[in-house]
């Protein structure tokens, strides 16, 4: 008996896998109504029912659970192959960032890698969403630790978030700051994404909150604007490491931890340039 088309095998796993066919359609990139018509066909081709449909999602019949969970061993080998090809020949590293993060800290020593892995194509876009690696199309997800981490996924700690007040020297030098209550007479940033950055950093410092201030829309726009001497801005460490080194920013109470850390997360079976970059990026981070 010759083999069903491989697009209706791989519709049905991924049916069973994900639970729903719209979800199947999206992780495949087809409809709905394609998927339906594979898993159709399938169960044409067998002449036995493999999938029972219910409110809550696909059922699997004990025929197509014992289908699905072969042909998902067989397509994770055909993966792997692939991955290792790809490994082997070089290519293309998707890799989801933080913006800021991306600007301030990632770009300015990615240089370094693509030194010593000329083949290698580091691909960044920009998001701070929950890593899921079942949906997102990147190989390595660098995050903060603000929500919980997916499950099956290698995390390599790369440091534990400490933030504090920023500005330029010119702007320190007229607003002569000795203590952080002093900030009250200076002007302040703060960025929508966090509009709890100055109570929380208050609460830690022990001096009373602070309230009212510039606001911006991204990050990155924040620092710019206190390297501009607009104003003071709180900033996370390794956004303005690079500033501070320079002498463009300073920070005059220096920074407390956050509770937060970065992180760079890959699949646990992940390919071998992803382990290469999360090996390289934690190196990077111990400096």
């Amino acid at each position: 008996m010759p083999l069903p088309p491989l697009t209706a095998l791989r519709a049905f796993e991924a049916a069973i896998r994900l639970g729903r066919m719209t979800r199947a359609a999206g992780e495949l990139g087809v409809t709905h109504g394609a998927i339906s018509r594979q898993v159709r066909l399938l169960e044409e081709t067998f002449g036995a029912q493999l999938i029972t449909r219910t409110r809550s999602g696909l059922v699997p019949t004990e025929a197509g659970a014992a289908l699905a969970e072969r042909l998902g061993r067989g397509f994770r080998e055909i993966e792997a192959g692939v991955a290792a090809l790809r490994d082997d020949a070089g290519g293309v590293l998707d890799v989801s960032c933080l913006g800021t993060f991306t600007l301030r800290w990632l770009i300015p020593r990615l240089s370094r890698f693509t030194a010593t892995h000329p083949g290698l194509e580091v691909r960044l876009s920009q998001s701070d969403a929950p890593c899921d690696f079942s949906r997102g199309r990147y190989d390595v997800a660098i995050r903060v630790t603000d929500h919980d981490l997916p499950e099956g996924t290698h995390v390599t700690p790369l440091f534990a978030e400490r933030f504090g007040p920023v500005l330029a020297p010119a702007l320190a030098e007229r607003l002569a700051l000795r203590a952080p209550a002093d900030l009250a007479r200076a002007p302040r940033l703060w960025a929508r994404t966090r509009p709890n950055a100055w109570a929380d950093w208050c609460a830690s410092s022990g001096c009373q909150t602070l309230e009212g201030g510039a606001p911006y829309e991204h990050f990155y726009f924040l620092l710019e604007a206190a390297s501009a001497g607009l104003g003071v801005a709180l900033a996370p460490e390794p956004h303005v490491a690079d500033d501070l080194a320079a002498g463009r920013l300073i920070a005059p109470f220096g920074f407390l931890p956050s509770g937060l850390s970065y992180v760079a997360l890959r699949r646990e079976e992940a390919s071998k340039k992803a382990r290469t970059f999360c090996d390289w990026i934690g190196r990077e981070a111990a400096v």
